[in-house]
């Protein structure tokens, strides 16, 4: 079977379409709440009160040094097991999410301690408290400075959403194995599956370094 056989045949493209769905969707919810935590985490990481940055210390050694396939299936299956009503895809945005979290703190902490401790000084000299200034002076500059290595994490989330097909959510992935499992071809969809990922990346790429370059250029 050729390749438009095998995927615009019997409409088996909607399967990859409707998993282009769920991707996409996926990938937005996981991003907010992956944010999110990376700032609260990031705030923790870098404040003068031992214990926060010893609990965060501890969520970011967790999350960065266990799998994300086994985050997800103990939210699934553990945390939210007894919970049937709950959405698989909200289920996911919150594995997804926690995890990239960690990642996400870890660089916006590196682009606040790339600040010079000057901003800070200058900040509370003007009558600003410690929150104002890290809100309004700190933060906008740490997260200008961390944007090249927050745009490279988002791509790799987008990715990483592939393997959302365990709890049985029906993605890009998914859709790619309906297709082969009907036409008992690999190839093609896979192919196609690929080449999907590959143009969401390189467009999310594309938005991104216009956004990074403005910024550079205010």
């Amino acid at each position: 079977m050729g390749f438009f056989e095998v995927i615009f045949g019997d409409g088996r493209w909607l399967y990859l379409w409707h998993g282009l769905e769920i991707t996409l969707v996926l990938t937005v919810y996981s991003l907010i709440i992956g944010v999110i935590i990376g700032v609260i985490i990031a705030l923790l990481r870098v404040s003068p009160i031992k214990i926060f940055k010893l609990i965060a210390k501890i969520y970011v050694d967790i999350i960065r040094g266990t799998p994300l396939l086994v985050q997800l299936l103990i939210m699934y299956y553990v945390v939210f097991g007894s919970y049937q009503f709950m959405p698989k895809l909200l289920v996911a945005a919150i594995a997804f999410g926690i995890n990239s979290g960690a990642y996400i703190a870890e660089i916006i902490r590196g682009g606040i301690e790339s600040i010079d401790s000057g901003q800070m000084e200058a900040a509370r000299s003007l009558g600003l408290n410690y929150s104002q200034a890290m809100r309004l002076v700190i933060l906008p500059q740490a997260f200008k400075n961390s944007l090249p290595a927050l745009i490279s994490e988002f791509i790799a989330l987008l990715k990483e959403t592939s393997v959302v097909g365990w709890i049985g959510l029906s993605d890009i992935m998914r859709g790619a194995d309906n297709i082969r499992f009907q036409t008992a071809t690999a190839f093609q969809s896979l192919f196609a599956a690929a080449l999907m990922y590959l143009t969401l990346t390189a467009i999310f790429t594309k938005i991104m370094s216009g956004v990074e370059k403005r910024l550079k250029d205010d």
